[in-house]
């Protein structure tokens, strides 16, 4: 396995897969992963313990690969908690089997200190900012272009952009190891949400790269179990603002997402 070069000043990117039976669409994830031109990168891949070739695939990069496991787990949150706490990273990024890192420079465009994104790391605490977030690109399973994600990215992010619904793809956004807690099991479907919330209250410094960060492949976990999530993000967002604002908002949400279907004829 590889370690992490403690002599690179940059900060130290902890890029986490979660993977279940994901022999058809793990290699391209990974391959996206490795050929980061961005040098301080540790690579975590978290497997349910699959029964296909996925393994094969694993073992193959294995050099490139810093850390994996392959276990039965309680299920694609309690795999990412996992992650977390095999992550030595400053930050965490997750990109699961089947999504991928939009381009090979994205890491070296946001972190790299020639760069005007972001401020030399080592001002602060741990770099310039708590959170990086950008755009998402949907695809097919065939990777092919479906184009962008149907809610685009708040100019200003907050925690209170969450009560308008999942603003910023999971696959997305950066994180500050420091300023994130374990996803709560309590949620099958939706403890992204909650968990980007928590970490966003906990943030002070969040910043708009004003990039596409991923490629997302559409038919996840939550879109197999639509209704089961959305009872999920409604408790959650009643959580963290309250009913009143939660049951007002979803009157909204549901308005712009009936017009981008009858305009776009996709969701």
């Amino acid at each position: 396995m590889k370690t992490p070069d403690t002599s690179i000043k940059l900060p130290l990117i902890s890029i986490i897969t979660v993977v279940y039976n994901g022999e058809k669409h793990l290699e391209k994830t990974i391959q996206s992963v490795i050929h980061q031109t961005y040098k301080n990168i540790e690579y975590i891949i978290v497997d349910g313990g699959s029964t296909d070739k996925t393994i094969d695939i694993i073992k193959k990069y294995s050099s490139q690969i810093n850390y994996w496991i392959s276990e039965k787990d309680k299920g694609i949150y309690d795999a990412m908690n996992k992650g977390l706490i095999a992550a030595t990273g400053d930050f965490v990024w997750f990109i699961n089997a089947g999504d991928l890192i939009y381009e090979n420079n994205i890491l070296e465009k946001i972190f790299n200190s020639s760069n005007t994104i972001s401020l030399p790391f080592g001002e602060g605490q741990g770099g310039a900012a708590d959170v990086y977030y950008g755009e998402t690109e949907e695809i097919n399973e065939d990777g092919s272009v479906i184009g962008m994600r149907r809610l685009q990215t708040s100019k200003n992010l907050s925690w209170k952009s969450f009560a308008m619904g999942m603003v910023v793809c999971h696959q997305s956004i950066i994180i500050k190891r420091e300023v994130t807690e374990n996803y709560n099991l309590e949620y099958r479907y939706s403890a992204d949400i909650d968990w980007i919330i928590r970490a966003l209250k906990k943030s002070k410094t969040i910043l708009n790269t004003n990039l596409i960060l991923s490629k997302f492949q559409k038919g996840g976990t939550s879109r197999h179990h639509i209704m089961e999530s959305l009872k999920e993000r409604f408790s959650i967002m009643t959580r963290h603002y309250g009913f009143l604002t939660t049951f007002f908002n979803h009157f909204i949400i549901g308005t712009k997402f009936f017009i981008f279907i009858f305009k776009n004829k996709r969701f």
